[in-house]
């Protein structure tokens, strides 16, 4: 139990939230972007923690000084951060992004805009946006509630993320600043640390196993002998997630017990 009598048995949605948090450890002072409820309470949690420096957004226009429970209005607004200057903040890779998926693939290329055949699509998403821009220019890591192998696909139908094989076959110009540093989802941790830069499996959430994720991912992942578990929440980062950043309990509506 913690000094609040809150139990320390933490959730699957809160070892997925330290997990998100961990991605901008020692990232220094970069704007934070997460895209998705367990990734902006993992962001606010890394804030409250071991990376003091990270700059939030109220995800829209304003920089804030505090850390808010997630839905409340800031107490603090350091600055103004309109759409044209958040993409020179893009542009100059002073931020890590975690998106979204609808499709990734080994490579790291991600889909967001539609699936099915460009001509006749079956299904039209949000559309590309800034996603190529993101990952060329500043650390793209992507955030998947539902470690399915409609997710986790042999080829995207569109490339809107660019990927480690598709940078290397433009050149310098697009590796230069190109890193895709975290895949987290409802099963664990992936990373691109490999000779090839394709997928590995880094660490499973616990009671999750190396078979659950493979049946779970629709092409062949590089997975070491000997699969680690997520780190576990602190009796402190629990208490923080609990009952100052996520009191109303969003976290389980997007990865449930």
């Amino acid at each position: 139990m913690t000094g609040t009598g809150t139990s320390t048995t933490a959730t699957r949605a809160e070892y997925c939230v330290v997990a998100c948090a961990d991605a901008w450890r020692d990232a220094g002072e970069v704007l934070a972007s997460p895209m998705g409820t367990v990734p902006m309470i993992g962001a606010r949690l890394a804030k409250r923690t071991f990376a003091p420096d990270l700059l939030l957004t109220d995800g829209e226009a304003l920089l804030i000084g505090d850390v808010p429970a997630l839905g409340a209005a800031p107490g603090i607004v350091e600055g103004w951060l309109p759409y044209r200057q958040h993409l020179a903040m893009v542009a100059t890779g002073r931020r890590h992004v975690m998106m979204g998926a609808s499709q990734l693939d080994r490579h790291g290329n991600q889909n967001i805009s539609c699936i099915g055949d460009w001509e006749q699509p079956r299904r039209q998403l949000l559309g590309v946006r800034g996603a190529p821009v993101n990952t060329l220019n500043n650390p793209t890591s992507y955030w998947v509630p539902r470690h399915s192998p409609r997710v986790f696909v042999e080829r995207v139908d569109m490339v809107c993320g660019v990927g480690y094989d598709r940078a290397a076959a433009a050149g310098p110009s697009a590796t230069r600043y190109h890193r895709l540093p975290d895949v987290i989802t409802d099963l664990g941790v992936l990373d691109f640390e490999t000779p090839d830069r394709t997928m590995r499996l880094r660490s499973l959430h616990p009671g999750v196993t190396v078979e659950q994720v493979r049946e779970a991912t629709g092409f062949a992942l590089v997975v070491p002998e000997e699969v680690p578990h997520t780190r576990d929440p602190t009796p402190e980062e629990l208490r923080l997630i609990r009952e100052e950043i996520d009191p109303r309990g969003l976290r389980d509506r997007e990865v449930r017990p």
